[in-house]
């Protein structure tokens, strides 16, 4: 099995009608696919890579104190007095988060340009996406958006998450640079590394690798696109293997619903207008998620619709 693979560009010509059906085939089979022809320049990727790959040259000391070190030596310390253990709370990840309202990194000084371009790129891929997903769901072009937005009266949540997985010295102790999870929130974009692999996605009880593509872009559903499509669409467990060479580069764009936004399945997707899936406040189910992140997920709608 492979992860889709999409020609973005097919939706403008002839061919429109065939890219529609593969990324609902992607939505619907997968929770994931790879787009290639994306309309994000190139030179643009290359100087994402290059500034978030300085960037993490600049903090890798600061991982050598990090917790997931620490935890690790720890364990490596005690491995001879105690009976041989995994360490599996914890992910082996260096990691920090953009938000056009928090700090940036300083250095290089090219970062803040280049990802703030990068970001408002992929801001409307994401949106062009959603529209997508309202015409292959029988919605209303900007039925999605409206959602996460409160019917354009809140601010939905457009955050990066710029992460780099560094080699493990000690893979029979530490398997998982992410454990499993679905993503909480709506359409997830993601430039993943184009040489070191290492994520992969549940697909039929097997962990499908989701193959390194230079200049692709991953995407990926979360939660409450699953909700709206009342179920539809899934989202994917996936997770990211901890290897023991290269460093892994990866640069997650999460376009959410406002904390205040109202969720629950759009009419047009239930068919007969019953929804399996509860109402909610996205910031309710955010919650929950935080402390069910690692945890099965329909436990997480029970748990949201008790709190209504």
């Amino acid at each position: 099995m492979a992860i889709p693979v999409i020609n973005f560009s097919k939706l403008e010509g002839e061919e429109r009608a065939k890219a529609l059906a593969q990324i609902a085939n992607g939505c619907e089979e997968w929770g994931f696919f790879q787009l290639v022809n994306h309309g994000i320049p190139v030179e643009l990727l290359e100087r994402v890579k290059k500034v978030c790959n300085e960037c993490y040259k600049n903090r890798a000391e600061g991982f050598k104190t990090s917790r997931p070190v620490q935890l690790l030596d720890r364990l490596v310390q005690e491995e001879e007095e105690v009976e041989k253990k995994k360490l599996e709370d914890v992910d082996w990840e260096d990691v920090f988060v953009l938000e056009d309202d928090n700090q940036w990194p300083s250095h290089p000084p090219q970062f803040k340009e280049t990802m703030k371009e990068y970001r408002a790129e992929v801001k409307k891929l994401a949106e062009k996406l959603m529209e997508i997903m309202d015409e292959n769901l029988g919605l209303e072009k900007g039925t999605i958006r409206s959602r996460f937005t409160g019917g354009g009266h809140l601010r939905p949540f457009f955050g990066t998450k710029v992460s780099h997985y560094p080699p493990c010295p000690r893979l029979d102790l530490v398997e998982l640079g992410l454990r499993p999870h679905t993503d909480a929130g709506g359409v997830i974009v993601l430039f993943q590394d184009d040489h070191v692999g290492g994520l992969q996605v549940l697909k039929g009880g097997e962990w499908v690798d989701v193959q390194p593509l230079a200049d692709a872009i991953v995407i990926n559903t979360g939660d409450q696109i699953e909700v709206l499509s009342n179920g539809r669409y899934k989202s994917a467990w996936h997770r990211v293997l901890a290897t023991s060479d290269g460093n892994r580069r990866s640069i997650a764009t999460f376009y959410n619903p406002a904390a205040q936004a109202t969720i629950s399945p759009a009419a047009e997707a239930t068919g007969d207008g019953t929804g399996t899936y509860p109402e909610f406040l996205f910031g309710d189910y955010m919650d929950v998620y935080v402390k069910q992140k690692y945890k099965a997920k329909e436990p997480r709608f029970e748990a949201v619709k008790a709190v209504n």
